[in-house]
């Protein structure tokens, strides 16, 4: 099975290493080439990744690729920016047209959601620029969390290192079980890594927005996790009636008061958890609920797992 990785300029090198070394070990589990990987450039240089690296890919969109399999194309820091190349756009769609399977890895779908093949599918890329993906193609089915996700034909993976776990989905679908375990062992990766990538988001807070009194407010929520902040209170605070108040902070902050508590209190709570030696319950005092099940119930929400099991992944930074 040839596994052509598309690398646009700028390219995350783990993007199209990660992968390619899951596959090549596949194929030693096996004894035999069951993959054969090719890179595929955007133009006839060598790629420069955005790690300063450069390599030379076996092939480009300009050449004759021969048959394919499974095409994916990988990310860089610079597609949210990088203008439409419509030859890159023509060649995916052409491709796509001819393989098994195809899909994206990290930001990789934004370049590849302009061919509309990702249109009512269900996909995830990296967490930070999964608003802008739903935002550009709001066809897109954007799932934020998931590490890796397949709907059809299409497959995708979230950050960076995701394209592994999609690689090794990938190996798992095709070899068995058995074989994608083997793969996952030698590499030392998880075989199915646990909860989702919002857990490594790093969106921190966001600088206050709105009117003078709004941020005022927002400064104080953020500095007072602990307080009181219900819709009277703020309101009060703000010098405004509830109702007002809430029609007024929805429509300047892009979030209601409540959603916009809670964000400041979980993110509050991981910083506590990375950091700190105090129990999730302690924690969750600290920011403001009344209970353990509280923070339990807005951290899942918004990372995915449990409390316990977040401060337990960052116990080497509290040591």
């Amino acid at each position: 099975m040839v596994v052509a990785l598309l690398a646009p300029p700028g390219v995350q090198m783990l993007d199209v290493s990660g992968p390619a070394d899951v596959f090549a070990e596949a194929n030693r589990q096996t004894g035999r080439e069951a993959y054969r990987v090719i890179t595929v450039g955007t133009a006839p240089l060598a790629v420069t990744a955005s790690s300063g690296m450069r390599f030379l890919p076996d092939t480009t969109i300009l050449d004759d690729v021969g048959s394919v399999d499974t095409l994916l194309v990988a990310g860089s820091p610079d597609l949210p920016r990088a203008a439409i190349d419509v030859s890159v756009v023509a060649w995916m769609t052409l491709q796509a047209s001819r393989v098994r399977r195809y899909g994206s890895i990290c930001s990789g779908a934004l370049l590849f959601a302009q061919t509309g093949l990702l249109d009512d599918r269900r996909v995830t890329t990296h967490w930070k620029v999964a608003t802008l993906l739903a935002e550009r193609h709001p066809r897109v089915d954007v799932q934020p969390d998931a590490f890796v996700m397949r709907d059809g034909p299409v497959c995708t993976a979230a950050g960076v290192t995701a394209g592994m776990d999609l690689a090794i989905a990938l190996v798992e679908e095709d070899l068995g079980r058995d074989i994608a375990m083997a793969v996952a062992a030698e590499l030392v990766v998880f075989f199915r890594r646990p909860g989702g990538q919002m857990q490594f988001s790093r969106k921190g807070q966001a600088a206050p927005a709105g009117r003078g009194a709004l941020q005022e407010l927002q400064r104080y929520v953020a500095a007072h996790l602990a307080d009181d902040h219900s819709i009277a209170s703020m309101a009060a605070r703000a010098g405004m009636s509830a109702r007002h108040f809430a029609r007024v902070f929805r429509h300047e902050v892009a979030m209601t008061p409540a959603e916009f508590v809670e964000s400041v209190r979980v993110e509050g709570a991981r910083r506590m958890l990375e950091t700190g030696h105090e129990t999730p319950k302690q924690v969750a005092a600290h920011c403001g609920y009344a209970d353990v099940n509280g923070l339990r119930r807005a951290f899942v929400r918004r990372v995915g797992i449990t409390p316990a099991e977040y401060r337990r992944r960052h116990a080497h930074a509290r040591a």
